[in-house]
């Protein structure tokens, strides 16, 4: 890719687009069209030469920069606004629903029996399940099968006796040598006909917690038996913190009744080693416009931040004492939308509806809220993911939603490179409809200098681009060892861990990767059974974790669906 040849003094961003300076290092960006997210309208892409058959088009910060695969609108963008109504439309055209970070959610899964289907002696029901024709695997209500109890129900947890290696789904039936075993599966509780989120997934060294509609459910990682007794909330659950606190605190919030203005505004912590309540608090509305109709969580060390429409309000997660509030600043700047962690980000939305309206990012001080520095974004840009926050590395579209464009950040705020790739990127952002959910993506990793992205693939293996944080430059790329697509999961280790999706018929993997040396070879350390793939593949709307050797997949919405009985989560090892 030719570079400009010249470059603005520093903070200027974005010459006039017929003479794009260069940035200070590596080149600031490459606007493309936004990635994809569940429940947005897609469109159909033209077809492309090839991974490397893009224009170049100048970008925010002034370097020319590609186009990329989708056409798809973003994420609704502009902090400071309440959400729009939800949506819920198929995946996108020529994807099919062979990529679980493509899927659509459970809502719009076909209800209309199609056929039955019979896996290691359970009866399941069979409907349709994408644009690919793929059957979507639902336990029937009946028969059951001889030996199953109540105890493997997470509506009935029983009391966490008896035998919880037992398989009474004979999910394991068949296994062949070298596949893993399933080391319990758990069906999801009743939810309603409009169905329901079931947001978090959160392991322990003991215990997998999982949220589902009104309830927190607990379950011994290696044999499934209850943890600790189900809790259950007065509400359905609206938002929860994504990550854990240092010593295994999370913060759940739920609806403030049954209409249809109910707010989610009623915080709950809990601990993940007992299921012990906490403190509990009222989410109040901030000014005129700044409700908590809907709200976003995240946790940095001892500090929980709640994101309103307009403003943040920060507790200490151990006490629910009232730390701080983010309110309006500089220019008419709101800030509704923040991201956490190792550091806790804020972007705001300045000057709307102005000659001067623009998204400013800033770090905040955890303690105090106090700004640590300030990130102008460009007039016409709206940030709309945070892929992390240690490094920075923002996700941003343009106004016309044509573009895309990943900015990585230095520690005083200043830019540092920008993504100049002409990969067409495939990761999954907004499996909710909360428009200030700045961590909502999967299928991406970062560590201190690599951001690892999914290229897209229509049908058969995809690649995991590495892309160098100094440079913005693609350092190497890996191709799926299998017919399905690849997604990144985390980095441990100084190793890449990815999950090879699960086909129809062949169960997934979980590979690693090196991260360093001249060799980037895919090794399985987990082979998922064949016996069921059928209903691994059919988690479409999910999440998705890799801890101690033990994978782990879990729905992150029910579909209410009254005729079959939902999947909730799985867990597979050795």
């Amino acid at each position: 890719m030719t570079q400009p040849p010249e470059q603005p003094p520093s903070g200027g961003y974005g010459a006039p687009p017929n003479q794009p300076p260069q940035p200070p290092s590596g080149g600031f960006g490459a606007p493309v069209p936004p990635q994809p997210g569940y429940g947005y309208p897609q469109q159909q892409q033209p077809q492309q030469p090839g991974p490397y058959g893009y224009p170049q088009q100048p970008g925010p910060y002034g370097q020319p920069q590609q186009p990329g695969p989708y056409g798809q609108q973003p994420p609704y963008g502009g902090y400071g606004y309440p959400p729009p109504p939800p949506q819920f439309t198929p995946p996108p055209p020529g994807g099919g629903s062979r990529n679980p970070f493509k899927g659509r959610p459970a809502l719009v899964i076909a209800a209309a029996v199609a056929g039955l289907l019979v896996v290691g002696g359970t009866v399941w029901a069979v409907t349709g399940g994408g644009d690919d024709k793929k059957p979507v695997a639902e336990k029937s209500d009946s028969p059951r099968p001889s030996g199953s109890s109540t105890a493997d129900d997470p509506a009935n947890p029983g009391d966490g006796s008896g035998d919880g290696r037992s398989d009474p789904e004979n999910l394991n039936e068949g296994r062949k040598s070298g596949e893993a075993k399933v080391l319990w599966y758990k069906e999801a509780p009743d939810a309603p006909g409009s169905g329901a989120d079931a947001p978090g997934m959160w392991i322990t060294g003991k215990t997998a917690v999982k949220a589902a509609y009104k309830e927190l459910v607990a379950y011994n990682v290696g044999n499934g038996n209850p943890t600790w007794p189900t809790v259950t909330f007065p509400q359905k659950i609206c938002a929860v913190t994504p990550a854990k606190s240092d010593d295994g605190k999370i913060v759940v919030a739920y609806e403030s009744g049954v209409s249809d203005n109910a707010k989610c505004n009623q915080l709950q912590q809990l601990d993940l080693s007992t299921g012990a309540k906490g403190w509990t608090a009222v989410v109040p509305d901030g000014g005129l416009f700044d409700s908590a109709l809907s709200i976003g969580l995240s946790v940095t060390g001892k500090t929980l931040m709640v994101g309103r429409s307009e403003s943040g309000i920060a507790y200490d997660i151990d006490t629910g004492k009232k730390l701080f509030e983010k309110k309006k600043y500089g220019a008419a700047c709101f800030p509704g939308a923040f991201a956490g962690g190792a550091k806790l980000i804020s972007v705001a939305s300045c000057g709307a509806g102005s000659s001067t309206e623009h998204d400013e990012v800033q770090e905040l001080d955890p303690a105090t809220g106090k700004a640590r520095w300030t990130k102008s974004i460009p007039k016409g840009w709206t940030v709309d993911h945070a892929y992390s926050v240690d490094p920075v590395v923002l996700y941003m579209t343009d106004s016309d939603h044509k573009h895309w464009n990943i900015s990585t950040l230095k520690s005083d705020g200043s830019v540092r490179s920008q993504v100049d790739s002409k990969a067409a990127f495939a990761p999954s952002c907004g499996s909710s409809f909360i428009d200030n959910d700045l961590q909502s993506c999967q299928g991406v990793a970062v560590d201190a200098s690599t951001l690892y992205l999914p290229t897209d693939a229509t049908t058969g293996a995809n690649q995991i681009v590495a892309i160098d944080l100094a440079t913005g430059k693609e350092k190497w790329r890996v191709k799926s060892p299998a017919d399905e697509s690849m997604l990144p999961v985390k980095v441990e280790g100084g190793k890449l861990l990815a999950y090879v999706d699960a086909s129809y018929d062949a169960g997934g993997q979980i590979v690693s990767v090196p991260t360093t040396g001249s060799s980037h070879a895919t090794t399985k350390l987990l082979q998922m059974p064949a016996g069921t793939a059928q209903i691994e593949s059919s988690f479409f709307s999910r999440d998705i974790d890799y801890v101690d050797g033990r994978f782990y997949i879990s729905s992150t919405r029910l579909n209410g669906n009254d005729d079959t009985k939902e999947k909730l989560m799985l867990a597979y090892g050795k």
